[in-house]
């Protein structure tokens, strides 16, 4: 198949004096909300729930200090990370403030380097500025907790990773492959990838990249993958949608257990965790046997399939686990966005699902988490609807992407055309693979499974 080639008209060059009003709107948009967000972390304004900072200053910073002796804090049963997490951790130690303000700089140039390659990626033909919008939108609504976690620098990067992926799949999947080793979940967004040599591409420099970085930090320093044993013995994380039939036991008084620190975050302990346990367990082995299953038996695709499958596979993982930490849905809400930066996406009520989320996240953590604590009917309310609404988006997405894939596009009726004049000769100049390959995709061509 002949593509056609991609005129610089198409770039974001040849665009940017249309959407001055739209790139404005943002900018100012970003701008306003981050500086709620430093005022609030800073305690110029009264921030509800109370102080967020802890866990830089206090945790953070303690295994900064750790990792600094050449060891990874293997003793420490809060350290529920791989071994490239400790990059991340370090990372503050560089710039020359305190490692709190340190932290908030870095932050926040992630937060503007996410909003920038989202712009970037909508200015292009047949591309949306959707997705810009709803990262800018969506993390502040998460409040000021989210520039106290590390969460944000990882979503960036798998992020970047994402739409680095049609055009230079090999440097998807080194970004990816980096933020797997630092927090597992960027290589989720590999499931989606088309078969052929851009996945060969894509998973081989992820896997590449994973091992290496890990290889590297394990030789360096001792216990990288100590973490790993403090796994087998979690409970069940009180915002957890597994914890929800234990707070409404609980709050019946049919439940005796007990909510306290456990590996870093409060758990439920006690009757019926185990078998909750399980269940989430079994849970995300079916969701994922799903996912093969859909990989294996698409056959449609365009440029928004991989990004849909990424997002699916995000709130499989998502919904399932046995933690749900209120930092979670910053991965979501970076995943979505990338979703939306093509028109083409079949995710687009799912994004509205989780950003809808965000808001009540903020209300349960960290406003009424001492009530989410105690299992009070109105904060447990609060918690259960956020959680419906991540298994309805769950579930949505899933239908969403397997209807957006199973058929190729209807023919339309034969007509017969007058012999076509003459076409001007097609322009000398070279075009880039991975332009070619986006546009056709974005134009909605449907390839052969082995392409």
């Amino acid at each position: 198949m002949e593509l056609a080639p991609a005129t610089e008209s198409g770039t974001s060059r040849g665009r940017l004096g249309r959407p001055l009003g739209a790139l404005a709107a943002l900018g100012a948009t970003w701008v306003a909300t981050r500086t709620v967000l430093v005022l609030l972390m800073t305690g110029v304004l009264k921030s509800p729930g109370g102080d967020v900072t802890a866990d830089v200053w206090m945790i953070y910073h303690a295994w900064y200090g750790v990792l600094q002796t050449g060891t990874f804090p293997f003793d420490d049963v809060t350290w529920q990370y791989p071994p490239g997490a400790a990059l991340v951790i370090l990372l503050p130690g560089l710039l020359p403030w305190s490692y709190l303000t340190s932290f908030w700089v870095i932050c926040g140039i992630a937060d503007a380097a996410a909003a920038a390659l989202l712009v970037r990626t909508g200015l292009r033909r047949g591309r949306a500025l959707t997705g810009a919008w709803m990262w800018v939108v969506g993390v502040p609504l998460l409040g000021p907790m989210i520039y106290n976690r590390f969460d944000l620098l990882v979503t960036a990067l798998a992020l970047a990773g994402l739409l680095a992926l049609i055009r230079r799949p090999a440097v998807g999947g080194l970004l990816l492959g980096l933020g797997g080793i630092v927090k597992v979940w960027p290589l989720l967004g590999l499931i989606g990838t088309p078969s052929g040599r851009r996945t060969r591409r894509s998973w081989t420099l992820a896997a590449a990249t994973a091992v290496s970085v890990g290889f590297l930090l394990a030789a360096g320093m001792n216990g990288a993958f100590g973490f790993l044993a403090f796994q087998k013995d979690r409970g069940i994380e009180v915002e957890s949608v597994g914890a929800l039939p234990l707070h409404l036991a609980r709050i019946a008084g049919g439940w005796n257990g007990r909510v306290t620190m456990n590996y870093g975050s409060p758990e439920m302990l006690g009757p019926w965790v185990s078998v909750v346990s399980k269940v989430m367990m079994a849970g995300t082995v079916l969701g994922f046997l799903w996912l093969l299953l859909w990989r294996f038996t698409a056959r449609r695709r365009n440029a928004a399939t991989m990004y849909d499958a990424a997002l699916c596979t995000l709130l499989v993982f998502v919904v399932t686990s046995r933690v749900i930490s209120p930092q979670y849905l910053v991965w979501l809400i970076g995943v979505a966005a990338v979703c939306l930066t093509v028109r083409g996406t079949s995710q687009r009520p799912v994004a509205l699902l989780i950003l809808l989320a965000c808001p009540l996240t903020l209300l349960e953590f960290p406003t009424m988490f001492t009530q989410v604590l105690n299992s009070e009917p109105l904060a447990i309310t609060v918690l259960g609807l956020r959680n419906l609404l991540l298994l309805t988006a769950t579930v949505l997405s899933a239908i969403r992407l397997w209807r957006s894939t199973r058929a190729a596009a209807p023919l339309p009726p034969t007509v017969v055309l007058s012999e076509p004049a003459a076409l001007p000769p097609a322009p000398a100049y070279p075009v880039r693979p991975g332009i070619a390959y986006e546009q056709d995709l974005l134009d909605g061509i449907d390839h052969p499974a082995g392409r």
